[in-house]
């Protein structure tokens, strides 16, 4: 049998050297099926490093010479070295076995957080966002207030004195309620709207002062200007309630009344129906009140114990329209109206209602829906007579009825002097020191 390749005989000098016993050197064996690749001139090439992250041989990249003519050739020789060694070191790992520094073999690791830095963005972006907020809530707030009294059109007004005055008018007005609403709330359904409250509120740096304007105030009509005809009515020294100015002529001609018989210079006008006050009562959750003694009236649909009691928006309602069970006397509901007002005023403004936006959007948009201003009012105007409220009852406020020497034909007259002594302290700013009823 033949066990050489193909064209081979077994006379094995034919074509292969002359064998090891010749005292020449063998010559060179042809070997026909293998192919000499036609050798081509080697450009010098720089070492490739591959990534120091991969940790392998160089071997596998250009034979451990880093210049291989042929890509992927294995030549199955190492040079011992193995990338990421680093520059030696005791352990064959380089640099001490330490990673970092000159280990180029290990994955740097990450540096330490800068919190420094991570809480003043922290910051930054937290004040941003509260911004952003402030700005659209105090936008969306601004766009509700109804400024539809023009008090521009109040002729003859007195100067106005240190401070600021509102004039705050609770109205029996049922827009915007349903019918279920008007017989839930005792509200009837009189067409119109007429003065149920009126109050004075000073704002000054003596503290807050809150005076309530009895309905049944026996005032004179002064001359005035029309509100829709423009046209001009002249005084006939007319006596009427105060809250019949309201009924003929609206807002304007009631704060012209006010300012005639007064001496005050009213700087803004607020203005809150029915429906609205029990809204806000209910947003936030209702009022806690101490009643002193128990009452009953059917007409208002009050019945209350004496005690601390929590109100909601139906029952103060009630308790602010009350007069019957009070002997048919307006002093003793302007007295329940002030009192309640400004608890009303106190339980709002707390950091409980104000940061939480689930009952602050609320609050704000029961009473911004039913309020009607001045067209002057701004919100800042509107949050000063709100906190000015709140400290009628810190201890630094006061709050009386105007200062009443009789009646006549069931009217109640003012004391002309008081009322002077009391309008010249409030336009000075001071302290007040007259007494009401």
């Amino acid at each position: 049998m033949n066990d050489w390749p193909d064209r081979r005989t077994g006379d094995r000098s034919e074509h292969y050297g002359r064998g090891s016993a010749s005292p020449q050197p063998e010559g060179a064996r042809a070997m026909p099926h293998i192919q000499r690749r036609p050798a081509q001139p080697r450009t010098p090439q720089r070492p490739q490093v591959p990534p120091q992250s991969q940790g392998y041989d160089d071997r596998y990249q250009d034979g451990g010479y880093g210049n291989s003519p042929d890509p992927g050739y294995d030549s199955g020789y190492n040079t011992g070295q193995v990338y990421g060694s680093g520059s030696g070191g005791s352990d064959g790992r380089g640099g001490g076995g330490r990673r970092g520094g000159g280990d180029g073999g290990y994955v740097q690791g990450r540096p330490a957080p800068d919190w420094r830095r991570r809480i003043k963005l922290g910051a930054l972006t937290l004040v941003v966002a509260l911004l952003a907020v402030s700005i659209s809530t105090y936008f969306w707030a601004d766009s509700k207030l109804k400024r539809e009294v023009d008090l521009s059109k109040v002729i003859e007004r007195p100067e106005s004195g240190d401070g600021t005055n509102y004039l705050i008018v609770g109205s029996d007005s049922r827009e915007g309620m349903s019918a279920e609403e008007k017989k839930r709330l005792r509200t009837g359904s009189a067409e119109g709207k007429r003065t149920d409250s009126m109050m004075i509120l000073h704002d000054g740096s003596n503290g807050p002062t809150l005076i309530s304007l009895p309905r049944d105030s026996n005032v004179e009509i002064p001359s005035f200007k029309g509100s829709e005809s423009g046209k001009m009515f002249q005084g006939t020294g007319r006596q009427v309630k105060l809250n019949a100015a309201y009924a003929e002529d609206g807002p304007e001609l009631l704060v012209r009344t006010v300012e005639f018989n007064t001496g005050l210079h009213i700087d803004h006008y607020v203005e809150i129906g029915f429906g609205g006050f029990a809204k806000i009562v209910d947003a936030i959750g209702g009022v806690e009140l101490d009643i002193p003694k128990a009452f009953k009236d059917k007409k208002s649909g009050a019945d209350f114990k004496a005690g601390k009691q929590t109100l909601n928006g139906e029952q103060s309602l009630a308790f602010v329209r009350t007069r019957y069970a009070f002997a048919g006397s307006d002093l003793d509901r302007t007295k329940n109206q002030q009192k309640f007002l400004a608890a009303l005023a106190s339980q709002t403004a707390t950091p409980s209602t104000i940061i939480n936006p689930f009952k602050l959007y609320p609050t704000m948009g029961a009473g911004l829906d039913t309020l009607i201003v001045d067209k002057d009012m701004s919100l800042w105007a509107l949050g000063n007579m709100f906190f000015a409220m709140k400290g009628v009852t810190g201890g630094e406020g006061t709050s009386m009825n105007m200062p009443i020497s009789g009646s006549v034909g069931g009217n109640l007259v003012w004391d002309k002097a008081k009322v002077k002594q009391l309008v010249e302290q409030l336009n000075n700013d001071e302290k007040v020191t007259v007494k009401g009823n």
